[in-house]
């Protein structure tokens, strides 16, 4: 699914990664660890195609098979939408819409008819548990509601890779549990591959795979 190769990330004088290595099987749980600073949602933001890496010589990022280094910035965020979904630490949902129409926007993006993608997000919704919460706004709901609702918007488009960054770091230990535990059930559901940064030690122990990055490189 993911296999990138001497990735590196300056900003100005600041090397932040230095020459990285991974791949990640389809179906795969892979969490990585570190202190902050090491580097993590920096390479989130580049495997997710949020950021451009530095070229370097012999370097690559290819993902489901397409290399995304030779995408234009159009063509990158098509591929972005299609095949791409984000849950980060704090929800990113906008207050002015209900928890529906949050989960529908990236659908719209991509062109699917109003009819298809409220059904969809309902079916979501309603896995998620939150068939009462339709018509809710972000700031009528708890934080674990919240939160499910990103994850719902995150996979409305049937995306093959998923990409969390600290996802349960603004949730009480409840929350946070019932997040994780989520995360395995979609994958059971859903086949989707996912990669998640966090400090939450026991949801890294969980992951098939658990990856350590220190200054910039993942040592394991």
């Amino acid at each position: 699914m993911i296999k990138a190769k001497n990735i590196h990330k300056f900003y100005n004088d600041l090397h932040v990664l230095k020459g990285v290595d991974i791949n990640v099987k389809k179906g795969e749980i892979v969490s990585i660890v570190g202190a902050s600073g090491a580097g993590k949602t920096t390479l989130l933001q580049l495997l997710g195609t949020l950021d451009r890496a530095s070229t370097k010589e012999d370097f690559s990022i290819i993902i489901n098979k397409t290399n995304i280094n030779s995408l234009n910035d159009k063509t990158l965020a098509k591929f972005r939408n299609e095949h791409i979904g984000f849950i980060f630490q704090f929800h990113q949902l906008l207050p002015e819409f209900t928890a529906l129409e949050n989960v529908c926007l990236p659908a719209f993006i991509k062109g699917t008819k109003k009819v298809d993608a409220q059904k969809r997000a309902k079916e979501l919704l309603d896995f998620l548990g939150l068939s009462h919460r339709y018509n809710h706004k972000p700031n009528e709901l708890s934080g674990g509601e919240q939160q499910r609702v990103a994850v719902a918007r995150a996979l409305i488009n049937n995306p093959d890779l998923i990409f969390a960054d600290e996802p349960s770091g603004n949730l009480d230990s409840e929350s946070a549990e019932t997040l994780h535990s989520l995360f395995f059930k979609l994958r059971k559901e859903f086949g989707q591959t996912f990669v998640i940064v966090t400090h939450n030690e026991e949801l890294a122990n969980l992951a098939d795979r658990k990856l350590t990055m220190v200054d910039g490189k993942i040592v394991n």
